[in-house]
């Protein structure tokens, strides 16, 4: 078959583009190091122009030299994937189809429109159906709203908001929709906020996140009652949050009592493409209209979202901008028409029943994992899967509950959810990082709280994510509950050892996902805040600089960038061979000791100071005493030599030191008199820390001993009495001055002087033959 040349050399540039923008082995690493390149700063623009190399080139250096994660960037691009090549080629296709001519541009918008519009219909089961192709999504639902409005207000054509004034519209959305959504509705429609009403969730029974479907209908009855129209509900078929659906059953029967407009939205709408769907999604293929974003389900870039609804009336869809009479706006449909003949119909529904068997693997692991709690509506098929960390206290019943939190308010019973909320946000955080992969992420729901979210509809597609992956996660969350658990039951003790502590502040920070926040406290009786608070900091830090030094598996900081508690040390997650006693301990010492070596450097200043001024005044006053001891004459520089050359003056030298410690100056007789002595004692030793505990080869600091404490009394026990054996086994005839041996008794006081000051005596008094009494005499008067 022949192809247009033109199109042949549009794939064959964009092949060519895309791989230049990919590959990412050319000299970026080296271009990156240089902060700013000249070629970065933008100039006039160059007479002669520039090849096409040269200005993808140029791209690829904007797309990953200020990117600080390269690997990532890179790792998304390279999955795009041909069918992503499929999508970018048909914007591409779409500027040159433009410049056709009008009739040939007709029939090609027209064919391409409708293919696209018949094929999801039946992909996703939505018969006789129209589709509008939008770039955001909430578009379509703000087409759809201005549709209804048409079709509500007769007039609203020719008479605007005055119509609308005399009727008020109401739309009804969840509140666990996307945040933003009603506002945003209102700005784009003219409507003011009181049109947009709120529907609470299930309190009592059924999910937390669908709608209250009897609650719903008693507001309608009452906006009725009151002169208000009732106009379009907008419903889930899989909450942004946790993946819920509504009861869409028993909405569109309200709807339809109601004269009300159906639109439904969320990310259970892919199953629908399945062969097998659960009944509450597949009720979705009766509502009015339905918003399918087909990018992030595929894994297909720069598509647009689909809104599928059913009208009979043509005028009022164009009125409502939901059809358009221009054949480049029909354009918008060209990418997805192109990805979706690339993948065909079994490639669609392969990607989506991946996705769904990835959410079926990750629940059935977290089943058999204590201290995690899911959050799934529908076991057997739901895409998404919600879990959180969660410890039961089955210890605690309610009434001592109930007590303690009256009494106490400890920040485990009454803080208890805010807790659990700072915990799973820095697990979603750590899975994120170690499974980059996964796609989690974190969100905040109303009931359960902060939760770990996984929904591969929305990444795996664009992640690449794999079974291997799932079970890379369940294996890093199996490393981390230990952790979680361990570090929540002694955040108790560690608080009621810092209270009991002299020195240390407990301080309550809710939000830090740790051990806790202790706080030296400088004590000072000075009223300036200023310099306490300065001080207060330089021995936190220093302090902290300590903490860090020590060889242990802790991780010590100053907090979060923002919101953290200042002049204060964080203490991160721990494991449960942590000893308590002594991290606090070994805290509690080390800022006394840098609260004392300050005190001290600040006092030794004023002393020293002190003592210069006095050794000033005694040195000036030595020198008046040697000028009248010594004469004026002597002063004078040649007088003098030849005055002391007749007549020597015999004067004492008196030394000076400085004595530091004490701030004085001091005569050197005395060391002089003690150095010709020889009877210099030898300093003491330093002592040992009683926080230095004996650990065993290569044990941490901070660790309790893996041996207990009774394996260690009988270890004692039994060398104990092997002590006592070998004394039993010595001759029963020997007494205690026998065993000594017969030179022990016979040494005088003089001998063992003499026997202390040369060890040559000792060779003589333990020779076989008779001692020379003689000699050892000699030597002792001698000595």
């Amino acid at each position: 078959k022949m192809v247009d040349p033109t199109l042949a050399e549009m794939g064959k540039n964009l092949n060519e583009a895309m791989k230049m923008l990919e590959d990412n082995q050319r000299k970026v690493e080296e271009e990156n190091e240089k902060k700013y390149a000249r070629k970065d700063i933008p100039g006039p623009l160059q007479g002669s122009g520039q090849d096409m190399v040269s200005i993808l080139q140029l791209v690829q250096n904007l797309m990953h030299g200020e990117e600080e994660e390269e690997t990532s960037q890179s790792y998304r691009l390279q999955n795009v994937g041909e069918q992503g090549h499929m999508a970018l080629l048909g914007h591409s296709l779409a500027a040159y189809i433009s410049v056709l001519d009008r009739e040939r541009l007709r029939k090609l918008t027209t064919r391409i429109l409708s293919d696209t519009t018949l094929w999801l219909c039946r992909l996703f089961r939505y018969e006789n159906g129209s589709a509008y192709y939008h770039e955001d999504d909430r578009e379509g639902l703000l087409k759809i709203c201005r549709l209804v409005i048409h079709t509500r207000y007769e007039d609203y054509t020719l008479e605007g908001f005055n119509v609308l004034y005399t009727k008020q519209p109401v739309i009804y959305i969840s509140s666990a929709a996307r945040t933003g959504l009603g506002q945003a509705l209102c700005n784009q429609l003219g409507l003011p906020l009181s049109c947009m009403c709120r529907v609470p969730c299930n309190t009592m029974f059924g999910s937390q996140h669908q709608m209250d479907v009897a609650l719903l209908d008693r507001v309608i009855k009452d906006d009725v009652e009151s002169g208000k129209l009732p106009l379009l509900l907008v419903a889930n078929a899989g909450t942004p949050g946790a993946g819920h659906t509504d009861k869409l059953g028993r909405l569109k029967e309200l709807c339809e009592q109601y004269k009300m407009w159906l639109h439904v939205e969320g990310v259970n709408l892919a199953t629908l493409a399945l062969g097998y769907v659960s009944s509450s999604v597949l009720a979705a293929t009766k509502c009015d209209s339905m918003t399918l974003t087909l990018g992030s389900w595929l894994g297909l870039p720069a598509v647009p979202a689909v809104t599928l609804y059913r009208h009979e009336d043509p005028s009022l869809s164009l009125a409502a901008g939901l059809t358009s009479s221009q054949p480049v706006e029909k354009l918008r449909a060209l990418p997805l028409w192109l990805s979706l003949q690339y993948l065909g119909h079994d490639g669609i529904v392969e990607r989506i029943k991946h996705a769904s068997q990835l959410s079926q693997r990750l629940l059935e692991n977290l089943k058999n994992l204590d201290f995690i709690k899911t959050s799934v509506e529908d076991e057997l098929s739901s895409p998404v899967v919600v879990f959180k960390f969660f410890q039961e206290y089955s210890n605690r019943d309610q009434t001592s509950h109930a007590a303690q939190a009256s009494t106490i308010q400890h920040p485990i019973i009454s803080n208890e959810r805010h807790i659990y909320d700072t915990f799973n946000q820095w697990l979603g955080e750590q899975l994120a990082q170690l499974v980059p992969a996964s796609g989690v992420d974190v969100v905040e729901l109303e009931d359960e709280g902060t939760c770990v979210r996984f929904s591969p509809l929305l990444t795996a597609a664009v992640l690449g994510t794999e079974i291997q992956d799932i079970d890379q996660l369940v294996d890093c969350l199996k490393m981390k509950i230990p952790v979680l658990t361990s570090t929540l039951q002694l955040r108790e003790e560690f608080e009621q050892e810092v209270r009991r502590t002299v020195g240390l502040l407990y301080i309550e920070d809710l939000g830090w996902p740790g051990l806790g926040v202790v706080r030296y406290n400088y004590h000072s009786d000075e009223k300036n805040d200023d310099k306490q608070e300065k001080e207060l900091e330089k021995i936190n830090t220093e302090l902290l600089k300590k903490l860090n030094e020590l060889e242990s598996d802790l991780t010590f900081s100053l907090g979060p960038e923002f919101g953290g508690q200042k002049n204060c040390v964080y203490i991160g997650m721990v494991t449960e061979d942590l000893d308590v006693s002594e991290l606090v301990e070994t805290i509690a010492a080390t800022g006394r000791e840098i609260e004392e070596n300050s005190r001290l450097l600040e006092n030794m200043t004023e002393v020293v100071r002190k003592g210069i001024q006095e050794a000033q005044l005694q040195l000036q006053k030595a020198n008046e005493e040697r000028l009248l001891e010594e004469g004026l004459l002597r002063q004078i520089p040649v007088v003098g030599s030849v005055l002391n050359w007749f007549s020597p003056f015999q004067a004492s030298s008196k030394g000076r030191t400085f004595n530091l410690t004490a701030g004085s100056l001091e005569s050197t007789e005395s060391m002089y008199i003690s150095k010709a002595q020889g009877t210099g004692s030898t300093p003491p030793p330093t002592p040992t820390s009683s926080l230095a505990k004996q650990r065993l080869p290569g044990q941490k600091a901070f660790k309790r001993s893996l041996r207990s404490s009774d394996g260690l009394s009988e270890t004692s026990s039994i060398s104990h009495c092997d002590d006592l054996d070998k004394m039993d086994q010595r001759p029963p005839n020997l007494s205690p001055s026998q065993e000594q041996g017969p030179l022990e008794m016979e040494r005088s006081e003089e001998q063992k002087e003499v026997m202390q000051a040369k060890t040559d005596t000792e060779d003589i008094h333990s020779d076989k033959s008779p001692p020379d009494c003689t000699k050892a005499e000699d030597q002792a008067s001698q000595r």
